[in-house]
């Protein structure tokens, strides 16, 4: 351990100038107008990659964007670890609420403000940095590939179509991702499942053309209205989600299981603090850890329609549209879900309006083993890095591909990510703690460390 403390309080300030230097690229890989951003963000990672240490490093094409590839074997007997993270970002908007330039990486009470300092930027960099100091120290104990993509905040579309014609290219023991949070530094913990994803938009007609609201209004349907009242039916008093069938395949937590979970530290009014609200919502007759790590949601994450620009317009639209995401636990399907939700959304439209649902990306929900030696050498990694043990926890996000990589590759997954639920991803002033930026470094080459140990057990 005195080895890595040492690189990295020698390396500091280049470690983080570098991160700095990423995050200047506005890799957003949902809107177009960054195609050329997100090219140059996959050249930079790739070399990146090369002045690490790492052979045969490619810039992959895919029909959307490229895959960055790179490996270092040391010895074919070895076990091997396959590295997965993300280059590109979630769009910056709404830019007025950014305190500072989202693209300009910023330090304030030792974080870093831009978007993608935290998702994925900040905490896929560790671990090609971790390679770094484990090349220049001569301690890397197994093989390791990399495998970093531009698509993951738009569906990773392409992967699947990647990972299955190169699955030999690919192959490896277990796959390694820092794409998630920790419950605090005081207290490290690892997640040990993730919910699906179900997303959809959906789109209300009215009328064939916006009309004046004073001369139709009260004889002609809203789609604003419409959509809102049937937004508003998909939960009901107890904010338990309508759709029929919808909870068929949940599985309930053991009571012990429950215990355990809501076991993690948890301060409910420094939570409502941090989110500046008065009460919290969900579904009633579970916790907040139960609610947002082990029972499927239903989030309305956009809602347009009619006039939004300055001054007033009196109008009465003619279409009104919502994007919706449904998060899954096991054994849900997002594809079941999808069809579940196209069909009951259908089903409570009124006559007055026609209703089209077009559905996105989405991905199944998994847990990931805890008895197994690549979970072992996380918990020995974190333990030795932090002081304690790390506490076994639920994330509320999605990571599609961890489905992805067991049923195509046979990979189970091992999620040690380092960033926090404060850190505002895919919000305005999204964040990430220097410190947890170099305690990420200091931790990956103590996993490596143990997994090789406890393969050649």
């Amino acid at each position: 351990m005195q080895h890595i403390k040492q690189y990295v309080d020698e390396h500091r300030q280049r470690l983080l100038d570098e991160l700095f230097a990423l995050l200047r690229f506005p890799s957003v890989s949902a809107d177009p107008k960054y195609k050329t951003d997100v090219l140059n963000t996959a050249d930079h990672v790739a070399q990146k990659l090369r002045d690490a240490g790492a052979d045969n490093v490619e810039v992959c094409q895919t029909a959307g964007y490229p895959i960055v590839y790179g490996e270092k074997i040391i010895n074919a007997a070895k076990p091997t670890v396959l590295v997965y993270g993300h280059y590109d970002v979630q769009p910056a908007d709404p830019i007025e609420l950014w305190h500072t330039p989202p693209f300009e990486p910023t330090v304030r009470d030792g974080k870093i403000y831009a978007r993608g300092a935290c998702d994925d930027k900040g905490q896929f960099y560790m671990h090609v940095k971790a390679f770094e100091l484990m090349m220049q120290t001569d301690t890397l104990p197994c093989n390791i590939k990399f495998m970093i993509e531009g698509e993951e905040e738009v569906g990773s579309s392409n992967l699947s179509i990647f990972v299955k014609a190169n699955k030999e290219k690919l192959k490896a023991d277990v796959v390694l991702i820092s794409d998630t949070s920790m419950i605090s530094m005081e207290h490290p913990s690892l997640e040990t499942g993730l919910r699906g994803l179900s997303y959809v938009e959906v789109e209300v007609t009215g009328p064939n053309r916006d009309l004046h609201s004073g001369v139709y209004g009260g004889a002609v349907a809203n789609p604003i209205t419409i959509l809102s009242k049937m937004i508003a039916a998909m939960h009901d008093e107890n904010n338990h989600i309508t759709i029929p069938g919808f909870y068929d395949e949940v599985i309930e937590l053991t009571p012990a299981e429950r215990t355990a979970l809501n076991n993690a530290p948890y301060d409910e009014a420094e939570y409502k603090k941090d989110l500046d609200v008065v009460e919290l919502w969900g579904e009633k007759g579970y916790s907040t850890f139960e609610r947002t790590g082990t029972r499927p949601t239903l989030e309305v994450n956009g809602i347009w329609g009619g006039y939004i620009g300055e001054g007033a317009k009196t109008v009465l639209p003619s279409k009104a549209h919502a994007k919706i995401s449904m998060r899954l636990v096991p054994n849900q399907t997002f594809e079941q879900i999808t069809e579940m939700f196209t069909k009951h959304f259908l089903s409570i439209a009124p006559a007055n309006v026609k209703v089209k649902i077009t559905p996105h990306h989405g991905g199944e929900p998994v847990v990931t083993p805890t008895d197994g030696i690549a979970y072992k050498a996380a918990q020995k990694a974190i333990a030795e890095s932090f002081g304690k043990e790390p506490i076994p926890t639920r994330g509320g996000g999605s990571i599609p591909i961890v489905a992805l990589f067991e049923a195509e590759l046979g990979l189970k997954t091992v999620l040690m990510g380092f960033g926090l639920d404060s850190d505002a991803l895919h919000s305005p002033n999204e964040k990430y703690d220097i410190f947890n930026y170099y305690k990420g470094i200091e931790t990956i080459p103590l996993f490596h460390k143990y997994f090789a140990e406890l393969s050649e057990a």
